[in-house]
């Protein structure tokens, strides 16, 4: 546990960081949330700052200032290979996805949620699209908030010695709170300002360490000390390996929780601007996690310090090396990251609920009130779920993290391009794609078929097969389904016009 002083001054920035946070939710609530659009998407109002650092921040989660500088500890450059897939994958999913989803979106009815999307991008009466895309949705989300949860567990376990049940708790109360009342306004607005917090602190906590330990000249001499091999980005990795960690970048095309935010930008031509800022926040923001995890190593080598757990070399830093004021504001960085993620995951989550199941098959003429109280309901009921899945204190948030995000990669991704690319796709194509997409990757993940009960993910990143056999089934199915309705076919036709008028 931190010295009393220090937990006084830390005590005090998080305070203020949390009033700052459910500040922004009243906020919201009092100007956003008087009807389904406004509390699930925003009014389609965000500006290309906005968006940019809130699909930032949601994106990178916990998984940034404690997965991936644990894996740097541990495995040196070698772990960059994730970094490197998911800086390609982000900037190709700016370029190809965001201004077709953000007109699509719009001319396919004012689609409001990803399986709405594709439901009526498909024309699918039967809703069997719809409704499959929503379980995945909701499914994998309750993994993937998990994932969140776990880390804010460890944050207040190893920073201050809490229970890490009531870190959960904590961490779980303060996002449902600002989520809960303000919706996709606080959400986005919440994600800016943690976005902000996280680009400080992944500047300051490497830099200092570096200081203190005589430049990058000495963690050079230092890591090389300890293991060459950690400097050397091909290090111990196998073309499988490295094919296995690139493919994280394809899981960007599938993320509803990130690509929710093309729907919510003001304008398509806003996007060009949305795309340099998000890009540039990504690349400073990957850079300092991967150089927290080196600079760490160097640290701890030369000062004797114990790490117990490689996770938390960004707490421990935070600790050891400032003012309790700026080390308050390091946790909250943390927990900017773990919040942001949580609160956007149970929103996309809770607005599948609502608008693809409960105004679809329960309360088709709800008045808009109820819709929006309904989805602050499912909004806590999807975070309970995903409490009691992070109860084990045990669970590595990287490995969490990855299964979900292969899940929507594979599930989505292929089904997301070629919807937005690919006019002769038809709606039985999309199904086959999901539901192979999303087997493909439960059976990597789970079924001991290797020998001593080993799984196939432990071979080849679920990713890859869960993607590739995504997108053939999409293609194959489509080619072999009898070809879209004339009125589908116009509606791609009038958004490729719209996109061609956006560039001008």
């Amino acid at each position: 546990m931190l010295p009393q002083g220090m937990e006084i001054g830390t005590y005090i920035t998080l305070g203020l960081y949390f009033a700052l946070m459910l500040g922004i939710g009243v906020y919201s609530f009092r100007t956003s949330t008087d009807d389904v659009s406004g509390y699930v998407l925003g009014g389609r109002r965000l500006g290309p700052t906005v968006s940019a650092l809130s699909a930032g921040a949601s994106d990178m989660s916990g998984w940034m200032l404690m997965g991936l500088p644990g894996a740097m500890y541990v495995s040196g450059l070698s772990s960059a290979w994730i970094a490197i897939g998911l800086f390609a994958g982000a900037l190709a999913n700016y370029l190809i996805v965001a201004p077709r989803l953000r007109v699509y979106t719009e001319a396919a009815q004012d689609a409001l949620t990803i399986p709405d999307y594709f439901g009526k991008r498909f024309n699918d009466r039967s809703r069997l699209l719809r409704i499959v895309s929503a379980v995945v949705i909701v499914v994998f989300f309750t993994l993937y908030t998990s994932s969140g949860m776990v880390a804010g567990g460890k944050l207040f376990q190893s920073a201050f010695g809490l229970d890490y049940g009531w870190g959960l708790w904590l961490t779980a109360g303060v996002v449902l709170a600002y989520t809960m009342i303000g919706g996709f306004m606080a959400v986005s607005l919440t994600d800016f300002v943690q976005g902000c917090i996280m680009f400080v602190a992944l500047v300051l906590v490497p830099v200092v360490a570096l200081s203190q330990i005589g430049g990058v000249d000495a963690m050079t001499e230092t890591v090389r000390g300890i293991d060459p091999g950690l400097l050397n980005l091909f290090q111990g990795v196998t073309v499988i390996g490295a094919i296995s960690a690139l493919a994280w970048g394809l899981g960007y095309f599938g993320q509803p929780h990130i690509i929710v935010r093309f729907m919510a930008v003001r304008s398509v031509r806003d996007v060009p601007k949305m795309r340099n800022i998000g890009m540039s926040w990504m690349a400073v923001t990957v850079l300092g996690a991967l150089g927290t995890g080196l600079a760490g190593l160097a640290y701890a080598t030369r000062t004797g310090l114990e790490i117990a757990d490689p996770e938390t070399i960004f707490i421990v830093l935070g600790d050891v090396l400032f003012h309790p004021l700026i080390t308050g504001f390091l946790l909250a960085a943390i927990l900017a990251a773990i919040m942001s993620t949580i609160s956007s995951q149970l929103l996309v989550s809770s607005s599948s609920l609502v608008e693809d199941f409960y105004a679809v098959f329960l309360r088709r003429n709800a008045p808009q009130k109820e819709l929006v109280m309904v989805g602050r309901l499912a909004v806590l009921a999807v975070s309970l779920a995903a409490i009691g899945l992070a109860y084990n204190p045990n669970s590595n948030v990287l490995s969490l993290v990855s299964q979900a995000w292969a899940g929507f990669g594979a599930a989505f991704g292929p089904l997301v391009i070629l919807s937005l690319t690919w006019k002769r796709m038809t709606r039985n194509g999309a199904l086959a794609g999901m539901i192979v997409g999303a087997a493909t990757v439960l059976f990597w993940i789970y079924a001991p078929v290797l020998p001593g009960g080993a799984t196939l993910s432990s071979v080849l990143y679920e990713m890859v097969p869960g993607f590739v056999l995504s997108l053939l089934a999409i293609v194959v199915v489509s080619k072999l389904d009898t070809a879209p309705e004339a009125d589908v076919v116009e509606t791609f036709e009038h958004v490729e016009q719209l996109l061609a008028d956006a560039r001008k």
